[in-house]
Order: C-alpha cells, then structure tokens, then sequence
C-alpha cells in the first residue's frame, strides 16, 4: 500500500507493457517460502516521502540523480521533478535499468535504499485510517483540576487518507484478513463502511518508522 502517493513515470520502460513480479511475503523468514503476484507498469505510486529533493545525510531513499531499487523489480534513477505552479511536487520522471529486474544486476553494483511501490495501471484506490492512542497520558483519570479525562483526549487519534492506492490482490480482502503494510503497519477491513468498490482499511497497530526516529 502506498498512503501518499507520487507518481513516478520511468520514461524508457515501453508505454502499455505489463510485466509481473514475485513478491516475498515473508522476506525475512526463509522457512515460509511465500510469494504473491504484483503487477508493474511504466507509471508506478511510490510515498512522497520516500522522495526528497535535496537530501540529507543518510537519506538512502530517492533524490535526484539517484539510483535505488524498486523491491522485487528494478533499479531506477531520477531524472528530472516536475512541480505544478505552487512549486509542489507531482510527479518523477526515472529511468530504469532493464538489467537488473527482479531487484539485482548483472555487475553486482550495491543500492541502499529498497522503496516499496503500486502500480498505477493496476492499483485500487482505497480509504486508509490511521488510529493512534486516545490518550495523551497513561492515566486519564488524572485530569487538572475542575477538568474531567477528556482534558487529555488525542485530538490526532485518527488520521483519514483519501486516494491512498493498494495491490489489486487487495480486491479480495475479507474480514478475518490482516495485513502488514510495508513500514506503516498492520491494518483490517473496515468492517462497516469498506466494500468490494471502495475499500476501506484501519491500522491495528503501528511500526516503527527508522528514518522518523532519525528525523527527531
């Protein structure tokens, strides 16, 4: 899943082709030998935060003239950044290396930074809510005086993402499923509002994000 998307178009991957991919589920665990199928194409959605224009030290994710590998497809470099009038960015163009699908290369050359990413031919837009502590202290109850808990109530609790965009695998998501999503978390169907046209996702449980923590 991609929960803030940029498009990336890689501009010497040949327009309509479809290729697909074997994804490892559990890329750390060599005893579940666990894959799925993910579509690719020459537009693609990465999170724009895996993208910074002028880099800081140990940003190993996409920036400019950088090289970094799409996980179980390619290598790609940035080329140029295109930004609408305000000056925002909205969109990368890249280019890739045809020799280094399935995410190595023929040299053996090293990349550091690994981005997840969704293909924007074949991906499902989807609702993402994002909940975090209802509290803002351990005990509540505790409240200043004349006050009662509510006077430590989260106000950022929830976080609703509109136009977020997931695998189409996702399309056949039921409600016993759980699902990790690279770097965000472990999320459910929303039992309520979310249908097979128009999903909809809530966070169980977050993770840690490393480059946040370094951020701070």
């Amino acid at each position: 899943a991609v929960m803030r998307p940029l498009k990336v178009v890689i501009t010497n991957y040949p327009e309509g082709q479809t290729e697909e991919f074997e994804v490892q589920d559990f890329p750390h665990d060599k005893e579940r030998n666990q894959v799925r199928k993910v579509p690719f194409s020459r537009e693609i959605y990465i999170e724009e935060t895996d993208f910074m224009e002028e880099p800081v030290r140990k940003f190993f994710r996409l920036a400019p003239g950088k090289e970094v590998r799409l996980m179980g497809a390619y290598y790609i470099i940035c080329n140029d950044v295109i930004k609408d009038e305000d000056g925002n960015i909205v969109e990368l163009h890249c280019t890739y290396d045809p020799e280094s699908r399935g995410g190595t290369s023929p040299d053996g050359r090293k990349v550091k930074g690994t981005l997840h990413w969704v293909s924007a031919v074949h991906g499902l837009e989807a609702e993402v809510r994002l909940y975090d502590k209802l509290f803002l202290v351990e005990n509540p109850n505790k409240a200043p005086e004349g006050k009662d808990f509510t006077a430590h109530l989260n106000p950022e609790s929830l976080e609703v993402l509109t136009g977020c965009m997931v695998e189409p695998g996702l399309a056949e998501a039921t409600l016993d499923d759980r699902f990790q999503f690279i770097r965000q978390g472990y999320f459910c169907l929303d039992s309520g509002d979310s249908r097979p046209d128009a999903l909809v996702f809530n966070r169980t449980v977050s993770l840690r994000d490393t480059w946040a923590k370094m951020k701070k």
